[in-house]
C-alpha cells in the first residue's frame, strides 16, 4: 500500500527537507514519527526538496508500507474498519508525536491512487515569495514569513523582467549546479503583486525547479525593482547560462512551496514514467 502525505512546515529551524546526519530536517522528523507508529523503516519520496529555511503549505510526499507495517496501522482500530480510515487516522497520530505546536505537520494522509509518485507524477510546483520594502514596513512577528529589502520596489519593472523569463530555457544562471542534474526547466508563470497589507508577493510556477532557482529568480527581479539591473538583463543573464554575482540569491525566509499539481488519476503512472525517461535521457546526455 502506498500512502500520500500532504505536509506543511515552517522551515526556519530545519536544515532543509532531505535527511542529513546529525542535522534536524523535515524528512528526518517525519520519518522518525512514522517509524515510531509503524515500526521498520520508512522512506519518504517528496515532490520538491526544499532548502534550509524554506517553508511549505502544500508539500506532498509518499511512502510504501509492507505487510507488517500495514498490520500495525490497522491495529490502532482494533483490526476493524476500512484501511482508508486507518490511514486517515495516521495523520492525527503523526501530529500527536510531533507535538501540539510543532513546526511541521501532516495536514492529510490518504491511500495514494494507483501509479501515484509524489515526485515523478507531478506536472508542476508553485511557490510564493513575500518581501517587505519601505512601503510595507517591518513586522517582527512575521519576520520568518518574508524577507526585507531597503528601498521601494518598482513592480512594473519586476513584472516585465519576470515575464521575459517564462518558457522552456536552460536556467543554469539561476541554479546552483549539481552533478548530473539538468538545469533545463519550463517556467510556466511568474508574476509580482502588492497585497492588501502592502507586501510584495511573487507567484512562480514551473514543471520543476533546480537548486536555489526560485530564490535566484526573485533576487534578479528585486535587483531590477531597485534599479540595480535593467529589465532586459534578467533574460540576457539567463541566456548566458553561467552563474553570476550581478544579482543576489535572495534569502530563504520569504519562500513557501504552496502547491504541487498532478494529472488525473488515470494519467499518474504515465506521467511518472515519462518523467523518469526524460531524466534518464538528460543524464545520458550529460555524460557524453
Amino acid at each position: 500500500m502506498r500512502i500520500r502525505l500532504d505536509i506543511a512546515y515552517d522551515g526556519s529551524h530545519f536544515r532543509g527537507w532531505a535527511t542529513q546526519p546529525g542535522l534536524r530536517t523535515v524528512q528526518g522528523s517525519l520519518e522518525g514519527a512514522l517509524e515510531r507508529i509503524l515500526g521498520g523503516q520508512v522512506r519518504l519520496v517528496v515532490a520538491g526538496r526544499t532548502d534550509a529555511g524554506v517553508h511549505a503549505t502544500g508539500q506532498v510526499a509518499h511512502f510504501d508500507v509492507d505487510d507488517t507495517q500495514a498490520g500495525r496501522l490497522r491495529q490502532r482500530r482494533g483490526n476493524q474498519g476500512e484501511p482508508a480510515d486507518a490511514v486517515t487516522e495516521l495523520g492525527y497520530r503523526v501530529r500527536g508525536i510531533l507535538g501540539s505546536y510543532s513546526d511541521v505537520t501532516v495536514t492529510r494522509a490518504s491511500i495514494a491512487p494507483v501509479g501515484f509518485d509524489a515526485r515523478f507524477s507531478a506536472i508542476w510546483r508553485r511557490y510564493r515569495y513575500r518581501i517587505s520594502d519601505y512601503e510595507t514596513g517591518y513586522d517582527p512577528l512575521l519576520r520568518h514569513d518574508r524577507t526585507t529589502v531597503k528601498g521601494v520596489l518598482d513592480l512594473d519593472a519586476m513584472n516585465a523582467a519576470a515575464s521575459s523569463l517564462i518558457g522552456l530555457h536552460d536556467f543554469a544562471a539561476y541554479c546552483k549546479p549539481r552533478e548530473r542534474a539538468t538545469t533545463v526547466r519550463t517556467l510556466l508563470d511568474f508574476q509580482w503583486e502588492r497585497d492588501t497589507e502592502g507586501v510584495v508577493t511573487a507567484k512562480v510556477r514551473a514543471d520543476a525547479f533546480c537548486h536555489s532557482m526560485v530564490r535566484a529568480l526573485a533576487g534578479a527581479c528585486v535587483a531590477v525593482g531597485l534599479g540595480r539591473m535593467d529589465v532586459g538583463d534578467a533574460a540576457a543573464l539567463r541566456d548566458a547560462r553561467a552563474r553570476t554575482s550581478v544579482f543576489p540569491v535572495i534569502a530563504a525566509r520569504g519562500l513557501t512551496l504552496t502547491e504541487v499539481g498532478y494529472p488525473s488519476d488515470e494519467l499518474l503512472a504515465v506521467r511518472a514514467e515519462q518523467t523518469r525517461a526524460r531524466r534518464r535521457l538528460e543524464e545520458e546526455r550529460d555524460e557524453e
